[in-house]
This record gives C-alpha cells, structure tokens and sequence, in this order.
C-alpha cells in the first residue's frame, strides 16, 4: 500500500432512470470499490430513480485508483441482477487539492477546475471542482455502462490534505 492522501468521502445521492430488472420495477443497491476497499449502499425498493443521500468512505492512497460504481437489482430468490457500472477517475479532484494548497485557498468557494464529459469517462455533463471552506469538493452525475438508461449523483469531498506532489 502506498502512501496515504486522505480520506474521500463519496455521497451516493441519487439514480436516476435505472433500468427495470423485476416485473415493473427494480430493488437498486449500489456497490463503490477503491482498491481493495468496498463499500455498499442500502436497498431502495421498487423505485428506479432512488434517493440514497448515503456517505460511504475510503482511504485514499498513491498510487491512485479509480472509483468503480456497480448498481444491482436485489432480488431473494437468486442472484442479484446487474442493472449497470460506472467509474470515476480521482486524478482531477486530487490535482485540485494540491492546487489549493499551493494557492492556499481556506475560505469561501472557489472554482479549483473543471472536467468535462469524454469517451475517457462516464460524465453526463461538466463538473467542477471546489474548494468550499477548505474542502474539495466535486458533484458529478455518472452514465451507467452496459444500460440503455441509468445515471447516478455523487457528491465527492476530499475530507484531509493532501500531501504535495513530489
């Protein structure tokens, strides 16, 4: 394991036209892996466009990986059913914390950067990234792959500082 950067805490807010898994609705649950951390959300049942507002946390280390998102249909009788995945690449929100801290920025809200939607991830729109009161923080909205339809709302906060890039 490498060398510690601080704790990121990923809210799980919201999906959003997930697919129909059961006879009309689905049971969505979402699954965030970092690494070889794992972490799950609650069960929300027959509804496809779910409100979780659930805070998962992972410690974030070098090398850095990238946040894996699975949402699955809970079913009792079998296997839970796939219901789509994205994934969120930290570099952008880990480059914004080190630039806060080089400009030394505590207070207020400042706009630190910007990532917009390409084939190299799974935004649906623009995201930025903020330094709020001295935390980073990013909203994003993720497409679902392996779907025809589905997005989920994450709210990511880089909670600790981050060491300076060497």
């Amino acid at each position: 394991m490498g060398e510690q950067l601080g704790l990121l805490k990923v809210m799980v807010v919201q999906g959003k036209r997930l697919v129909i898994r059961d006879f009309k609705t689905s049971d969505p649950y979402v699954v965030l892996k970092l690494g070889n951390q794992t972490a799950k959300t609650k069960v929300i049942n027959s509804c496809l466009n779910p409100v979780w507002n659930e805070e998962l946390n992972f410690t974030l280390t070098e090398p850095l990986g990238v946040l894996n998102l699975e949402v699955f249909d809970k079913d009792l009788l079998k296997a839970d059913d796939k219901m789509g995945n994205a994934f969120l690449n930290l570099q952008p929100i880990v480059s914004a914390a080190r630039l806060r801290d080089i400009l030394r920025v505590s207070s207020g809200e400042t706009t630190l950067r910007k990532v917009i939607p390409d084939g190299e991830n799974c935004l649906v729109r623009e995201s930025s990234i903020n330094c709020v009161n001295g935390e980073v923080v990013q909203n994003v909205w993720l497409r679902l792959r392996g779907v025809v339809s589905g997005e989920l709302e994450l709210t990511i906060k880089l909670a600790t500082p981050v060491a300076p890039a060497i």
